[in-house]
């Protein structure tokens, strides 16, 4: 941006905001400035490629391949993950592991290998080295899933980081997911895909390729601002000249260093899991229905929960937006309007809501203030190439932002939410003004100059940009754990990077208004769970802006079967349901009540998804990804092993298509029976979207009593089915359905056999003949 840019985005501010535009371009300005000096020229490069392979020397789960200009770090850990780090890149340090690399797998050997190459053999997958450098990932039946191309650095002459490039080609009929939350997907189509946080919430590195032959997912462990190039293969019709897929990355620095794990869709999640950090597991009152809103005050807050109440719509939370805090400062609270806000918070609490509030990373430069001159005395600043504290422009006024790469930051950060606590706030929201969003410009607060600790040792902000929201979300995560040990950290961030997972889960941020933000929405969510983020959602309706009653009774349903289901009052337009008509507020009633009746089984998915990894929103393919036409449905998804969920995302839709996977599957309002794999047409009024069963199932409820129920449908004739129930207090519980005879016999598996149930237990599905179309 230069200044006449500055000066024609003036325009765009608007005179009622003149100071804080002149703020902003200020801001821009010193962006700019601090760039220009505190960024190395680029100047003239020397591109380099590996050569030919010199030798190689065996280590334990591996080894080392040597070339003329560069070296392949080749690591096989536990479990089936395969490090490839270029350049003696290793696993370590890393933002995404969790405790470390993981333990080597010393079955692994490095062998020579035919031309001159050498190759890996492990239990679940075999890497391939040419002598050139070429890497083929494949099966061990010798399928080739992927071949990577030599890598290209061009370093520059003058010293500084190298850009590098890394091509790679996957068989013709895969298909890519993944790289974050993508509005455009879940299936990502050809083209170009920044790695770069406020361009979209969330960019990860992390791709998850789906083909006949297996899955695997390939993550590039750097940080640096990127993009990725995909473009899918076409086969050929039987000629046997088949177009591979191809994928690019190109990365403005940091090592060549990946994560390749090959499996079926579930192995793969397991081990991502296991390599980047299980996922923070939600408190259960998180796994209802919440509401965001910048309140004017404590009477407006009461208002709003008392018109929940007497409407007989049930609420778990609410979310205050920064408008609480005095004068945009975080860890304040405006007196003036909220004078007794613990014991609102408390009042809240015994009616079953809970308080959460946003959390702003900008911290205002305000002399005399604690939180300012507390972070201060410990150097917690980011600071710029020069050594003086980096001041940009936050929600209220000048603001300087924390250095959450560095541990003592972090740790000082984390002491901050006690006086969150002591508000009787429940959970946090980090929503606004972290510098991996954007300003009035689009840009980010800090410059690509500023310098971040990166745990000691030391970079600037290309390296650390990507990483801020994640680093911020475990210091709360951390310090929320020290505070309060005996309840589980509700952090809810707009930004992240692999391994968010470890400390709570993400909103998609502003995603728009429209038919198409809807539909975006349930992309980002699947996305978001396929790149190991289970806990997942989107504003109901959008940021702000008009919403048509239509809309946002569409949006409303999808909401109430996602794992974070909030809605938000935007800036100009109430977004309570009764806002919208009665036809409108009778529906989400249903939607609402249907969602206090599922909760235990979010509980139960949430728990699993702690455990292995897998999403609770998964696409359809997720237990065949060998079935193609699966693989190309992006508008259902499954909920667990259980349900599928079809919700409507265009406008004036009453019936829709609904491509089923293998098996029976019940509607679950008219109990009637299709038959998959196939497409089959069902209905979708306006008071509900088509939601099926798996024959089979069962599927904790809760009863009308507030106790949890079974809800078991039948088996297909001659079949078997069963699940498992995780309640939150503790264990688990897992069923087996059958038929004996003309009835559907349901018992419960213990360390001495079979038992009855110890829930009461409602058997669906009884009658009806099988449709399918």
């Amino acid at each position: 941006m230069n200044g006449r840019d500055l000066v024609r985005s003036w325009g765009g501010v608007g005179a009622g905001r003149a100071a804080r535009g002149m703020r902003a371009v200020r801001a821009a300005w010193h962006r700019r400035r601090s760039d220009a000096v505190g960024l190395p020229p680029r100047g003239a490069e020397r591109a380099r490629v590996p050569g030919e392979v010199r030798e190689a020397e065996p280590e334990p789960g591996g080894g080392v391949i040597r070339f003329a200009r560069s070296e392949l770090r080749i690591v096989v850990a536990v479990g089936g993950a395969v490090f490839l780090g270029w350049d003696g890149a290793g696993p370590e340090p890393s933002y995404a592991l969790a405790g470390g690399a993981p333990e080597v797998d010393p079955r692994a050997l490095l062998e020579p290998d035919k031309d001159g190459g050498w190759q890996v053999v492990a239990e679940r997958v075999t890497v391939a080295v040419s002598r050139h450098g070429a890497v083929e990932i494949r099966t061990p039946g010798g399928l080739v899933l992927r071949r990577e191309l030599p890598p290209r650095w061009w370093e520059p002459l003058g010293g500084g980081a190298a850009r590098w490039t890394q091509r790679a080609e996957v068989a013709a009929d895969a298909r890519f997911f993944g790289l974050g939350g993508r509005t455009s997907g879940p299936r990502l189509p050809g083209g170009p895909y920044r790695l770069w946080n406020g361009e979209i919430p969330v960019a990860m590195p992390v791709q998850l390729v789906v083909a006949d032959a297996s899955a695997h997912l390939v993550f590039h462990d750097t940080a640096w601002d990127g993009t990725v190039v995909l473009r899918e293969g076409e086969e050929g019709a039987g000629s046997g000249h088949d177009r591979a897929g191809r994928c690019e990355i190109r990365m403005a620095g940091g090592p060549l260093r990946s994560w390749v794990i090959v499996g079926t869709p579930a192995r793969v999640l397991g081990a991502w899991a296991s390599l980047t950090g299980a996922p923070a597991l939600p408190p259960a009152w998180a796994l209802g229905y919440q509401h965001a809103r910048d309140f004017t005050g404590e009477q407006e807050v009461r208002a709003i929960v008392a018109g929940y109440q007497e409407r007989d719509l049930p609420l778990d939370a609410v979310h205050m937006d920064a408008g609480h805090h005095d004068g945009g400062r975080p860890f304040s609270v405006d007196q003036d309007r909220f004078p007794k806000l613990p014991v609102l918070a408390e009042e809240l609490r015994r009616d079953g809501v809970r308080l959460v509030s946003a959390v702003d990373a900008a911290v205002r430069v305000v002399p005399g203030d604690a939180v300012y001159e507390g972070g201060s005395a410990v150097d917690a600043f980011v600071r710029d190439a020069s050594g003086r504290t980096v001041r940009g422009e936050g929600r209220a006024g000048e603001a300087v932002f924390p250095d959450f790469t560095h541990a003592r930051a972090r740790a000082w950060w984390g002491g901050l939410y006690e006086e969150r606590l002591e508000q009787g706030f429940a959970g946090f929201w980090h929503g606004a003004h972290e510098p991996s969003a954007r300003d009035a410009f689009g840009e980010p607060p800090l410059p690509r100059s500023a310098r971040h600790a990166l745990e000691g040792t030391g970079g600037d902000h290309r390296e650390a940009h990507n990483l801020d929201a994640l680093c911020m979300a475990r210091a709360a995560y951390e310090g929320l754990r020290e505070l309060a040990p005996e309840e589980r950290p509700f952090v809810l961030s707009r930004s992240g990077w692999a391994g968010s997972q470890r400390y709570g889960g993400i909103w998609s941020g502003d995603v728009g208004t429209g038919w198409p933000a809807l539909r975006a929405s349930l992309s980002l969510v699947l996305g978001l769970g396929l790149c190991g983020v289970p806990y997942a959602g989107t504003d109901v309706g959008g940021p702000g802006g008009e919403v048509s009653p239509e809309l946002y009774l569409r949006w409303f349903q999808l909401g109430a079967y996602l794992p974070l289901f909030r809605t938000r009052t935007g800036a100009r337009a109430g977004r309570e349901p009764w806002e919208f008509g009665a036809e409108v507020l009778g529906h989400a009633r249903v939607a609402l009540l249907e969602r206090r009746r599922l909760l235990p089984y979010f509980v139960t998915l949430a728990h699993l998804a702690r455990w292995t990894g897998a999403p609770a929103v998964r696409p359809l393919w997720w237990g065949a990804p060998e079935d193609r036409a699966l693989r190309d449905c992006e508008d259902a998804f499954l909920l667990g092993d259980s349900l599928l969920v079809a919700p409507v995302l265009d406008p004036g839709t009453e019936r829709r298509a609904v491509r089923l996977p293998r098996g029976r599957w019940y509607d679950t309002v008219t109990e009637r029976v299709y038959e998959g794999p196939g497409q089959v047409l069902v209905e979708a009024p306006r008071g509900r979207i088509p939601v099926l069963a798996r024959a089979g199932a069962v599927v904790p409820v809760r009863g009308a009593d507030g106790t949890m129920e079974l809800e078991v449908w039948a088996p297909a004739p001659g079949r078997a089915g069963g699940g498992l129930v995780v309640p939150d207090t503790g264990g688990t519980e897992r069923y087996v359905t059958r038929w004996d005879g003309t009835r559907v016999v349901v018992t419960r598996e213990t360390d001495g056999g079979l038992a009855e149930p110890s829930r009461p237990v409602r058997v669906r599905g009884l009658g009806g003949a099988a449709t399918g179309q």
